[in-house]
């Protein structure tokens, strides 16, 4: 595994994402593809919580003591129960970037890193460091992936043109 890509590849992402994500209006970070889908300001809150509570500290935790439990996490559940769609849009991403930047510092000072440890988690099975580590760049894509999906379907909602001039999406 080239952990020096990965690494990268989070650092790159936080550009994109900061890119993506800044100076948008209320309208656009507030706007759904549907009732039950998220919006940018949920996404952009579900990163941070991601950041801090998921992988950088689940890929700590089994570095370090994958004996011991892992703290739960509800990804899903905290978007009603810590009320992100209450939160304030441009806190939550500059949040979001302080996190990246702490989470690449710790990554790039890690030294001899022990990624071949595993986690025998009671749902999941075995959970090793590299394979949550991948999983964080593959969450990334998939957020990613799902922003320029919600720009594409508001830029079709408020445009009222047809874009397939444009391209298959």
């Amino acid at each position: 595994m080239n952990t020096k890509h990965i690494i990268d590849e989070l650092k790159r992402n936080k550009t994109i994402f900061n890119d993506l994500l800044e100076n948008l209006s209320e309208e656009q970070y507030l706007w759904r593809i549907s009732p039950e889908k998220w919006c940018l300001l949920e996404i952009i809150c579900h990163l941070y919580d991601e950041e801090r509570e998921d992988f950088r500290e689940r890929v700590m935790h089994i570095l370090e003591n994958p004996e011991l439990p892992l703290n739960s996490i509800d990804p899903v559940g905290w978007v009603a129960s810590r009320k992100y769609i209450e939160r304030n849009y441009d806190m939550a991403l500059k949040n979001f970037m302080i996190e990246r930047d702490k989470s690449i510092k710790w990554l790039e000072q890690l030294e001899n890193p022990k990624w071949k440890n595993v986690y025998k988690h009671p749902k999941f099975g075995d959970l090793s460091a590299k394979m949550i580590f991948s999983n964080w760049l593959a969450h990334d894509y998939l957020h990613i992936r799902q922003i320029l999906r919600i720009k594409y379907e508001y830029l079709k909602n408020v445009s009222g043109e047809e874009l397939s001039y444009a391209g298959e999406w």
